[in-house]
């Protein structure tokens, strides 16, 4: 018996429904976020309520931001599920969360796809637009959505200066998520920067050898200097939106430093990316192609590293040691009123 309809046809409708469904169920645990937080403000009266605009800008925008990095290819459709989720949840909790996620995901699918044909050329895993899965989202942002949420818990929606004098616990958590993104934009700034514009062949981090382009762990000045940019790029943008937002700044600590901290968490994110991906990610010149690879085979060479850890669980170690580390840093050095 045959179809009715052509095959084409029948996954497009599929694929709309669903897509339907999955909005729904997103739109239902939104939803209970705000019947959660209008719960607990009449329960506990310190912590403050979600406001319906509040809610209506953290479900519409993400949605309108994620159909719209999908549609040009930096995400795929699982990719795109895991971007509502997490760009919910930060822009709910903390308009700066949102910004600063949003600097990241916007500068880092531009210069994906930046240069893509020279890319193709060196990267044996280069996918048009850059093609983010869950698994990636989870990896850049899970550690994000876990302290935004936690920074629910303790401080209620909303912006606060970040002060350590005034509050510790919250600041810490603001630094933390911070320096979790800054390290993933700055990694990704240097991953996708350095191969196409460094004029001198990468050296290995950990050896100091020189190594061919794309292999993990390999540096070089202008990929340094990317990552410093791409982590600067990110505190600019929560640093602006605390402008904005934050009523009390003129009775808090200073709140440039972000724009610094930033910067600091790209680079060592970057630094502390390239030492796991020499020392636990394969690295091979695959000779029949003369591409760099990152899997054992038949004709590839080994160049450097061990096959313990992908890409993806690297970019996931980093993330939580830097943001670890951020605040504990930014805490001795941020400057009290």
């Amino acid at each position: 018996m045959t179809s009715l309809l052509p095959d084409n046809i029948c996954k497009d409708y599929f694929k709309m429904m669903t897509n339907i469904v999955v909005l729904s169920v997103i739109i239902c645990i939104s939803l209970s976020f705000w019947i959660i937080s209008m719960t607990a403000s009449t329960y506990y009266g310190n912590l403050r309520p979600i406001s319906p605009w509040r809610w209506l800008f953290s479900v519409v925008v993400p949605v309108l931001i994620v159909s719209n990095g999908f549609k040009k290819k930096s995400l795929d459709h699982s990719g795109a599920l895991g971007g509502l989720v997490v760009g919910f949840i930060l822009t709910i909790a903390n308009l700066s969360f949102f910004t600063s996620l949003l600097m990241f995901f916007l500068s880092s699918s531009k210069l994906t796809k930046w240069k893509g044909k020279t890319k193709k050329l060196i990267d044996s895993e280069y996918k048009e637009g850059g093609q983010r899965n869950w698994i990636q989202v989870f990896c850049n942002g899970a550690v994000p959505t876990e302290l935004a949420l936690l920074y629910m818990i303790e401080n209620g929606p909303g912006e606060i200066p970040v002060d350590f004098t005034k509050q510790y616990t919250a600041s810490w958590m603001c630094l933390s998520l911070l320096g979790a993104l800054a390290c993933s934009a700055g990694d990704t700034w240097a991953s996708e920067v350095g191969p196409v514009l460094s004029k001198s062949q990468p050296r290995l981090v950990t050896t100091w050898e020189k190594v061919p382009v794309g292999t993990n762990g390999g540096i070089t000045l202008t990929g340094i200097v990317a990552s410093l940019l791409g982590g600067t790029s990110v505190g600019l943008a929560y640093f602006l939106t605390q402008l904005v937002f934050v009523d009390d700044l003129d009775i808090s600590a200073p709140q440039w430093p972000l724009v610094a901290f930033g910067g600091l968490a790209g680079l060592l994110g970057s630094i502390l990316d390239s030492y796991l991906g020499a020392a636990m990610q394969f690295t091979g010149l695959d000779e029949n192609t003369g591409l760099v690879v990152n899997h054992p085979g038949n004709a590839v060479r080994h160049i450097s590293g061990k096959p313990i850890l992908d890409n993806n669980a690297v970019n996931l170690f980093s993330s939580v040691l830097i943001a670890l580390l951020l605040p504990s840093v930014a805490w001795a050095f941020w400057p009290r009123e």
